[in-house]
């Protein structure tokens, strides 16, 4: 994935397309904000939420209306993109109505089924073989490719809602995933990828203008609400699909799960916890690895920008290795170590906040450094 990049069709239509959404997720989160309250997007206050002030959720919607509106204005749009646009909109509305009325679990859960039904079906966007994961050729699915590639979108949707819990975090941890996912393809020579890639780059960039806390802003000004995580989850799906699925411009589905570390392994980890611990796994707790930086001295800010960079060392250290043929079974077997060194971080908190503490010391403290008014109480979900 490091190296000579064939960034074929990236021509200055593939720029103006990144460039008018990020300008259009601006313009939009600028006219909505008069109009939150009517429309029921904001978030207020109470329960587990630590946020002191109500906030406009227009961040989901301001970048689907902005990818969209590029999409039909710039690019011509094939099935899979249709299927994309189709099932975000789905998403859209649900978590509009899951932020105004707390949807029932499973309801949501039954829609995000549809949504990825719309990927298989209206566009063939699905998992067809995972590569020589077991060290033979590359494993075809058969029968359970339906069954996997729904897994995995429903998966990576709600993976996105539990992460998001911190200002900047899902919008910069998405953001780190979609550059590595842009290099692959611009690497594997998928310029159609590339193309189609940067649209929800360009919009994650037009809303952490509002949601990240730079210098001089002690909070986030907009959330991307549950449509928000919702969009980017299937954003994740649909564009690793894309790039690991496709015989022209072939790359290891094993590094898909290399480009999302963060918001998977922790969702997986806080499942089996509650789940042994007899609770229903949609429960909500302050057992995320966002909680346990918060308890150790990081801010919003750097815990975003440190989750990030953790983040992209991974994408591209793996991409790196299958460059070097490393076999596939030997990187999968690394994520499983992963899997148990972040369950045994979360499982033993006090474990997990020393070493963040460490970390913090060695990296002359970024909670306080990295960005002005970093310490201010985080935004916490389930």
């Amino acid at each position: 994935m490091v190296g000579d990049m064939a960034f074929e069709g990236f021509n200055d239509i593939v720029w103006l397309s990144a460039a008018i959404a990020f300008v259009g997720t601006i313009a939009i989160m600028l006219l909505l904000f008069p109009f939150c309250h009517v429309l029921g997007l904001v978030d207020h206050p109470q329960g587990r939420k630590d946020h002191d002030a109500d906030t406009a959720t227009t961040g989901g919607v301001a970048m689907f209306l902005a990818i969209t509106a590029t999409a039909l204005g710039t690019l011509q749009l094939g099935a899979p993109l249709w299927s994309f646009l189709g099932a975000g909109l789905l998403l859209i509305v649900t978590g509009w109505l899951d932020d105004r009325y707390d949807l029932r679990w499973w309801w949501r859960i039954a829609i995000q089924v549809g949504a990825a039904l719309i990927l298989v079906y209206g566009g063939g966007v699905r998992i067809e073989q995972i590569g020589p994961v077991f060290g033979a050729g590359a494993e075809s699915l058969g029968a359970l490719s339906l069954p996997l590639t729904v897994l995995a979108t429903v998966g990576l949707v709600n993976a996105l809602n539990m992460i998001d819990g911190v200002d900047g975090l899902a919008g910069t941890l998405v953001l780190a995933t979609l550059l590595m996912v842009l290099m692959a393809a611009g690497y594997s020579g998928n310029g159609m990828l590339v193309q189609r890639v940067l649209m929800p780059i360009g919009a994650l960039l037009g809303f952490l203008a509002f949601n990240f806390r730079f210098p001089g802003r002690a909070r986030a000004a907009a959330f991307m609400g549950n449509s928000g995580s919702a969009l980017l989850g299937l954003t994740v799906a649909w564009s690793c699909f894309r790039l690991t699925q496709n015989e022209g411009h072939p790359v290891s589905p094993v590094l898909a799960l290399w480009l999302a570390p963060v918001p998977v392994i922790d969702c997986l980890v806080l499942i089996v916890r509650r789940l042994m611990a007899g609770r229903s796994p949609f429960s909500a707790d302050h057992n995320h690895i966002h909680h346990i930086m918060r308890d150790a001295g990081f801010g919003p800010a750097s815990t975003a920008i440190g989750l990030s960079v953790f983040t992209l060392i991974c994408g591209l250290v793996v991409g790196q290795c299958l460059r070097w043929n490393i076999a596939e079974p030997l990187l999968l077997s690394a994520y499983g170590v992963l899997l148990l060194v972040w369950f045994g971080i979360t499982a033993k908190r006090a474990w997990g906040v020393a070493l963040f503490r460490t970390a913090r010391f060695w990296s002359r403290s970024p909670s306080r450094s990295l960005v002005q008014g970093d310490g201010a109480p985080a935004r916490h979900h389930g």
